[in-house]
């Protein structure tokens, strides 16, 4: 299991990160709020355990843009704040556990294991969209309308990056360390034909969905129902 631990606190994420990573979880982690939200748009987590306390965007407005965006991975909010009404609020926000600090790790794998063991409600509305595209990561499918197409696994991972962030223009250098990771040696060529691979499928599918070009800079998925501006 794939959890984000969003935690501010860098001896106690450094500490539940060895211990989640010692029952067995991979467990990515970071400080901030705007940090967290990108990986959680990147539909890439199985849970994600979220401060309430954050820099940036607090953990509340994370867990409110990420239910906005459809996300429905499992959310559990860790926070100092045990209030009933604060408790109330975040799970009005769409968080699906409410963990007070300080608590014992014991606790908190119990309130893993129960969030795990409810049904994920899966349809069409939450495979990850924009415009006339949604994609299947589970069976690597591209559909746009009635027609479908199959993507390998790095094109299936480099468009759930674009798909997560639409409009938005990517660096070249994020999108590397996205897809292929922060440590790989890898040609910045390689991602140039992962793009031109990409094109090629959506035209395929017959999308209106383009991806522009910023020489030198990166690229952006556009709709071109909702944009003037010349493709590149």
């Amino acid at each position: 299991m794939r959890i984000l631990l969003i935690e501010d606190d860098i001896d106690l994420s450094h500490s539940l990160k060895a211990m989640l990573e010692k029952q067995g979880f991979t467990v990515t982690a970071c400080a901030d709020g705007e940090e967290g939200l990108f990986y959680i748009l990147e539909n890439t987590q199985d849970l994600v355990l979220l401060d309430r306390m954050l820099p940036g965007l607090n953990g509340l407005e994370v867990l409110r843009q990420a239910r906005a965006a459809r996300c429905t991975v499992p959310i559990i909010l860790l926070t100092a704040v045990g209030s009933v009404s604060e408790r109330v609020r975040g799970l009005d926000f769409g968080a699906d556990d409410y963990l007070v600090k300080p608590f014992a790790f014991e606790e908190l794998m119990a309130r893993i294991r129960c969030v795990c063991r409810r049904p994920q409600r899966i349809s069409n509305a939450d495979l990850p969209g924009f415009g006339d595209l949604s994609y299947d990561p589970a069976q690597s499918l591209l559909r746009c309308g009635g027609k479908t197409c199959t993507l390998s696994r790095r094109e299936g991972d480099l468009l759930l990056l674009f798909l997560s962030h639409p409009e938005q223009m990517l660096p070249r250098s994020l999108i590397l360390s996205r897809v292929w990771g922060s440590d790989a040696e890898i040609e910045d060529g390689n991602l140039d034909n992962y793009i031109h691979f990409l094109r090629r499928r959506l035209r395929a599918v017959e999308s209106r969905l383009v991806l522009k070009t910023a020489r030198g800079i990166g690229y952006r998925l556009v709709d071109t129902q909702s944009t003037h501006e010349s493709i590149g």
